[in-house]
């Protein structure tokens, strides 16, 4: 079992990198592989929508840079985790493009991600951590991706690299996020009830 979390600070250790760090380490407590990608650190652009990716169904963007090396390594995992600072009370730029050009290409290509399971979790200065937590859980939920949660919204706070370490109730939230994390994925590993049969999405336009 294996856990791929994207960071989408710039700052390689940060406070999302904290973040992201108290869960995963509650998941390794659990004998679950963990990963870091540093999605932040990297010129990623956004989507084209060019819609190549629904033609080919290679599992591929057509952009053809580090998101179609992350795509592979989401399709492996049993777990996502994305975590973002917050900009402007929202997800930071380059890990949205990430976000929709990898779930725009999923959603075409066998509904790549259905079934895993998601957490998402954002530092924040002051405030705007659960616009920011709405925003990267309609990810999850659109992929039907099912969804970790803890005893509370999954923001940590802090301004300089390290201050998470001071937030109690922040750390408290992301340990309990993870064991629950932990416990999702192995269940549904352990389970033996059959999987519904995925259905081809039906589009439905308003304006003829």
């Amino acid at each position: 079992m294996k856990v791929v979390a994207f960071n989408g600070s710039q700052h390689v250790k940060g406070n999302t990198w904290f973040a992201i760090r108290m869960v995963l380490d509650e998941l390794e407590s659990c004998g679950i592989e963990t990963e870091i990608v540093h999605v932040g650190v990297k010129p990623v652009r956004g989507c084209m929508a060019c819609f190549k990716c629904a033609k080919s169904r290679d599992e591929k963007c057509v952009l053809d840079d580090d998101v179609n090396e992350w795509l592979q390594k989401m399709k492996a995992a049993d777990g996502i985790i994305l975590g973002s600072p917050v900009h402007y009370s929202g997800i930071q730029g380059t890990m949205k493009s990430f976000l929709d050009r990898a779930f725009f290409v999923a959603g075409f290509n066998r509904q790549m991600f259905r079934h895993k399971v998601g957490a998402s979790v954002a530092a924040v200065r002051r405030s705007g951590g659960l616009p920011t937590i709405n925003q990267l859980n309609h990810y999850l939920s659109y992929s039907e991706m099912f969804l970790a949660t803890s005893n509370y919204w999954p923001v940590i706070h802090g301004s300089s690299a390290g201050d998470a370490e001071q937030d109690a109730e922040g750390k408290q939230i992301m340990r309990v996020l993870g064991k629950n994390m932990a416990w999702l994925i192995q269940t549904i590993n352990a389970s033996n009830v059959p999987v519904p049969e995925p259905e081809k999405k039906i589009i439905t336009n308003f304006i003829r």
